[in-house]
């Protein structure tokens, strides 16, 4: 039975269309949905055909939050990100390679992603414990160093 679908209701149709129309839209601007569920991440180089590569995650905020970091470190603090609030402004890389950006990149997204994803284990398995209250840390700060030299 061809169109099934449409055969039924025009309305559900039209909302399963929207629904799958969202889907294959990208949520975030510089990262798109691998056929297999994994989110990935690269931005062209100023004035070159070449991309730099920026990793590959299981979440898209992951993905979005590497992103940013690099587009910030390639066009400064003019560049349109998907979270301005988020990334940390450092005056001593101004001038810094491909390679440096995706490093750069990469720590920030692979920490989101760890903490994106332990976040959703955690919620899904302690649903029963509403109460406990997860604190945020800010990926951006350096670690506190402690004096035990």
């Amino acid at each position: 039975m061809e169109g099934d679908c449409c055969s039924t209701s025009s309305s559900t149709c039209e909302e399963e269309r929207k629904q799958r129309q969202q889907q294959k839209e990208k949520p975030f601007r510089g990262i798109r949905m691998r056929k297999w569920g994994k989110w990935v991440a690269e931005i062209r180089e100023p004035n070159k055909r070449s991309r730099i590569w920026l990793g590959s995650y299981t979440t898209p905020i992951a993905a979005a939050r590497a992103y940013d970091t690099a587009v910030f470190y390639l066009r400064g603090p003019s560049a349109r990100l998907n979270f301005p609030d988020l990334v940390l402004q450092e005056d001593d890389l101004r001038d810094i390679s491909a390679a440096s950006i995706r490093k750069k990149a990469t720590e920030v997204g692979a920490k989101v992603d760890a903490l994106q994803t332990s976040l959703h284990h955690a919620s899904s398995s302690e649903s029963s414990n509403p109460s406990r209250v997860f604190q945020k840390p800010d990926l951006n700060k350096y670690p506190e160093s402690s004096d035990e030299d």
